[in-house]
């Protein structure tokens, strides 16, 4: 088992040494090396991949582990990851933009509340039942909140709630709206849709907003615009964030 998940005894060392008690007895009880649940967690978030799949391709390597216990790591130990990851990000691009997106859950209509930054690094998500002012206010305090600085920028389409939000903020002159300024805000909601059809839709709001908010954060660590550098630097970039994923899944 070892031998096959190439682990070393002094990166699990670093890995129970870290965590937190309750989660040490956990990980006892499933009887495996802890790289082994990284490596699921991060197939899980990193790839369009469904619980089976990850269940077979582990199976091919000899492990053998049930879909369920996957979902349960997931669902335990990825949000863990996420924020380990995002204390790890650096400060964000000062030009943000942020769009809205309707999804569909349980037959209810609601709305997917996102900012990236200028460089495509998503910001924060947030699902909310209405598309209004007040939902435009809450995504914007919280942005400042968590960030603790006021973009330069801020571009959004021609939706009047973020008008009438941005002025309650005191940041009309930084307001630029458009309905064709706002590419970089409407093309990343593309990995959302890809992942809602491959999950067959997401079953409660809740569980939405807890899986978008941390695969946010792994896409943003692996996101390394590979279209705008070579080779070289591309392996490089790629390198130093798997070295951040696994300092983030050692801690969490």
């Amino acid at each position: 088992m070892r031998r096959l998940c190439h682990s070393s005894p002094l990166a699990e060392f670093e890995l129970w040494r870290v965590i937190s008690p309750s989660d040490q007895n956990q990980l006892r009880r499933l009887s495996l090396p802890p790289d082994i649940i990284q490596r699921a967690i991060w197939l899980y978030y990193r790839f369009i991949l469904s619980f089976r799949d990850i269940e077979d391709l582990l199976a091919e390597r000899g492990i053998v582990v049930s879909y369920e216990t996957i979902r349960r790591w997931a669902n335990h130990f990825g949000p863990r990851v996420a924020a380990g990851l995002r204390k790890r990000r650096p400060k964000p691009h000062t030009v943000w933009h942020l769009d809205e997106v309707y999804l569909k859950i349980n037959g209810r209509m609601v709305y997917l509340w996102r900012a990236v930054d200028a460089e495509g690094e998503v910001l924060d998500v947030l699902i909310q039942t209405r598309r209004n002012k007040g939902a435009a206010l809450k995504l914007m305090r919280k942005l400042l909140k968590k960030y603790a600085f006021v973009p330069d920028r801020l571009v959004t389409d021609d939706l009047r709630s973020y008008t009438a939000a941005v002025r309650d903020l005191g940041l009309t002159r930084r307001h630029d709206r458009g309905r064709w300024r706002n590419n970089r805000a409407e093309n990343s909601h593309q990995p959302t849709r890809r992942r809602e059809r491959r999950m067959q839709g997401f079953k409660s709001a809740g569980s939405a907003q807890r899986f978008l908010s941390a695969h946010a954060a792994i896409q943003n660590t692996f996101y390394v615009q590979r279209h705008l550098t070579s080779a070289r630097t591309h392996r490089a970039l790629r390198a130093s964030a798997m070295q951040t994923w696994r300092e983030a899944a050692a801690a969490a």
